[in-house]
C-alpha cells in the first residue's frame, strides 16, 4: 500500500511559476540601504570631491566616506531619515562606534538642538515599511543620487 503512495509536488507560488522575480522585503531594505547611503555621501560631498566627516571634522576624499547613522540602523523610524544620516569617515564610523559625542555636537550645530531632540525621540516610534514604500524610496533616492553625482561631477 505504501508503494502506491505518490509524492505530492511542491507547489510554487504563481510568480515563481511564471518566471516573474519578486523582491522580498530584506532584499528591498538592503537595496535601499545601498542607494540611500550613496545619496547621503553625494549630498555631503563638496564639488571638489572631498567631504568633511560629521564626527571628527577631517576633510577626506569621497572614497573614504561612509553613511554614518547618528541613531543606529536597527531603528527603522530613523534608518532612512536624512537628518539622522551624514557622511562620516570610515575610521569614525567603523572603529570609533560612530564617535557619537562629536557626531551629536556637530549635528546640533547643523540642525539645532530642538531638531536633534526630536530625532532622538523619533527612534522610539515603531515603523514598518511596506514593499511598495520601499520600492518608491529606492526609485526616489536613485534619481536624487544620479542628480547629485552629475551636479558635483563625481
Amino acid at each position: 500500500m505504501w508503494r502506491n503512495y505518490k509524492k505530492k509536488e511542491k507547489k510554487k507560488p504563481l510568480f515563481e511559476v511564471e518566471g516573474v522575480k519578486v523582491k522580498k522585503k530584506p532584499d528591498l531594505v538592503n537595496e535601499l540601504d545601498r542607494i540611500f547611503s550613496l545619496f547621503i555621501r553625494y549630498r555631503d560631498t563638496m564639488p571638489n570631491g572631498y567631504f568633511q566627516c560629521i564626527s571628527c571634522g577631517k576633510i577626506k576624499p569621497f572614497n573614504k566616506a561612509d553613511c554614518g547613522h547618528y541613531i543606529n540602523r536597527q531603528h527603522m523610524s530613523t534608518r532612512f531619515d536624512e537628518m539622522n544620516c551624514n557622511a562620516q569617515c570610515s575610521h569614525c564610523n567603523r572603529f570609533m562606534e560612530g564617535n557619537i559625542q562629536d557626531y551629536r555636537r556637530r549635528l546640533v550645530a547643523k540642525y539645532g538642538e530642538r531638531n536633534v531632540l526630536l530625532l532622538e525621540a523619533k527612534k522610539n516610534v515603531s515603523k514598518q515599511f511596506s514593499d511598495f514604500q520601499l520600492e518608491k524610496l529606492i526609485t526616489h533616492y536613485k534619481e536624487e543620487a544620479k542628480k547629485l553625482k552629475e551636479a558635483k561631477g563625481l
